[in-house]
């Protein structure tokens, strides 16, 4: 064992030292392709992402429920109001990993307390939700405020509405991995800004969002954006994607 040791570190020395003398030019460590594609934001948007929502009409989105039937909730003034008892929509196109932008608003007329206050979500392939509720003091559990992974994690910090009332989420999510036997290779994660204010920091996603019980490791590939209906008149704005 002593002699391989020796052996080794006698390598490596040699080694460091060939290196050491190693003259590099500039160039050398350069590359010049593939080149980035050019991305130009047109109105705040770039323009490579694809529009999900942009206050004109629900092409879109399907019923979660029936995804054969078309989303039912309300768009009016270029706002999506959640239309209670109707259920959850979902895109209509899947996605892996990707950057969302989603702009939400509370009830205008604020009632009830804690979850019951201005609840939504936004599922992430359908699975994993960032939370949306109301957070203008409301005290409630605190991986199930305002821009927590539901029931998992709470935010860095608790950002409220801007002037207008609105808030903002840009979210860059990097997708779970399973082999070709449903085993799971490395766990999903996210970046949320809320009003451009980072709250989750390239956190882990655990497994599914669950109500009631622990996560669970769940199988799966691309998937859909889902907004919740919990019953109260969330509206949302200007929702675009970009896959990555």
């Amino acid at each position: 064992m002593k002699i391989q040791l020796g052996s080794t570190l006698l390598f490596l020395a040699l080694s460091l030292g060939s290196m050491a003398q190693t003259k590099f030019k500039p160039e050398d460590t350069e590359f010049y392709s593939p080149k980035p594609p050019v991305v130009r934001l047109e109105n705040q948007v770039p323009n490579d992402a694809i529009i999900l929502f942009d206050g004109t009409n629900l092409d879109q989105w399907v019923s979660r429920n029936n995804p054969q039937q078309p989303a039912i909730w309300t768009v009016e003034n270029r706002i999506l109001t959640v239309k209670p008892k109707t259920g959850d929509i979902q895109t209509k196109q899947v996605f892996e990993d990707f950057q969302l932008h989603a702009e939400w608003k509370s009830p205008e007329m604020i009632k009830g307390n804690g979850q019951g206050r201005g609840n939504s979500g936004i599922f992430l392939q359908g699975l994993y939700e960032i939370q949306v509720l109301d957070n203008d003091d409301n005290p409630t559990y605190v991986n199930g405020q305002a821009g927590s992974i539901y029931k998992q994690r709470p935010p860095l910090a608790e950002v409220r509405a801007t002037e207008d009332g609105w808030h903002y989420y840009d979210i860059v999510y990097k997708a779970p991995r399973f082999n070709k036997d449903g085993i799971l290779i490395s766990k999903g994660s996210v970046m949320v800004l809320h009003n451009g204010i980072l709250i989750q920091n390239n956190t882990q996603i655990e497994g599914t969002t669950e109500y009631i019980g622990l996560p669970k490791i769940q199988a799966h590939g691309a998937g859909p954006i889902i907004l919740q209906d919990h019953g109260d008149l969330v509206n949302f704005r200007n929702i675009w994607i970009r896959p990555l």
